[in-house]
């Protein structure tokens, strides 16, 4: 009985761990005015901020069909010879992705193939997909690592800082007005995931390497029960200096796989350059 795991490319997970893991991405299309891109493929965070730069209008993300999802599930299984899929999708609340490929496994899956709504984006859903990858090769039954992988949810600390709040004002999310007092008092708004949706939830002062210092200190005080198996360091701008210190606090910590990691189209279209997110599962519902 061979099980594999299927995301959607808002997982962002490296090529590297996917291969590893054997773990099949249906890509997400992004939307820049009348073109269209494919995530993870043909379209880069900085072609999305040149975009948004020159244009002042933010990016479109769309789901995949449920024909599309139907394709995507028989070649995944035909591709690693399975007979079950565990398919872990981006919030039901931020995308059309979870309906869709359940829909779609409904029609062909004959109860193979089961779709866990993350709740969650970006590595929030890459935690699920690598803790039911670990089950799998534990030994666990299909029923088991869905049960547990389901139970995982409502676990998963997925937060990530901003450094710009223009991006937030351009989707809605935030005034004018707002935007002008962030930028004067050099306010980073904490951006959360709760019931599946993003919400702004605290707001820092200061530069931004000592804003995402504090922030990842809150983190480790406020969940002080995390599962030390994994933590994602997920960006959308790479800062090596910033990422030192942030792992050097995650290793004292006792995190076991520390993994830095560049955040896709999804975060990218919502958050800007120089956004930051740590992110890790708890042993307890939070």
């Amino acid at each position: 009985m061979k099980i594999i795991v299927t995301t959607d490319s808002t997982s962002d997970i490296s090529k590297e761990l996917l291969e590893k893991r054997k773990i099949s991405v249906s890509p997400l299309l992004v939307n820049l005015g009348d073109d269209e891109y494919i995530d993870g493929q043909n379209i880069t965070n900085e072609d999305i901020f040149s975009y948004v730069d020159k244009t002042g209008i933010l990016p479109k993300t769309a789901a995949r069909s449920i024909e599309f999802y139907k394709d995507f599930f028989q070649e995944a299984m035909k591709k690693y010879d399975a007979e079950y899929v565990v398919h872990i999708s981006l919030s039901s609340e931020l995308s059309s992705s979870y309906s869709n490929a359940k829909l779609a496994a409904e029609e062909i899956g004959n109860g193979k193939i089961e779709v866990i709504n993350s709740l969650s984006l970006s590595s929030g859903c890459g935690l699920l997909c690598l803790s039911a990858a670990d089950k799998i090769d534990a030994g666990l039954s299909f029923e088991e690592v869905v049960k547990q992988t389901r139970e995982e949810v409502s676990k998963v600390q997925a937060s990530f800082i901003l450094n710009d709040l223009r991006y937030l004002y351009k989707g809605g999310r935030c005034s004018a007005l707002a935007v002008f007092g962030a930028n004067l008092l050099s306010i980073k708004p904490k951006i959360k995931l709760a019931n599946g949706k993003m919400g702004v939830d605290k707001k820092y002062m200061g530069k931004y390497e000592n804003v995402l210092s504090k922030y990842t200190d809150d983190l480790l005080k406020d969940y002080p029960t995390p599962n030390l198996t994994r933590v994602y360091i997920t960006y959308t701008t790479e800062n090596a200096a910033i990422n030192e210190v942030l792992i050097k606090k995650l290793q004292d910590r006792g995190f076991k796989e520390i993994i830095t990691n560049f955040a896709g189209s999804t975060i990218a279209s919502h958050c800007g350059r120089n956004c930051l997110g740590v992110l890790f599962l708890c042993e307890n519902e939070i």
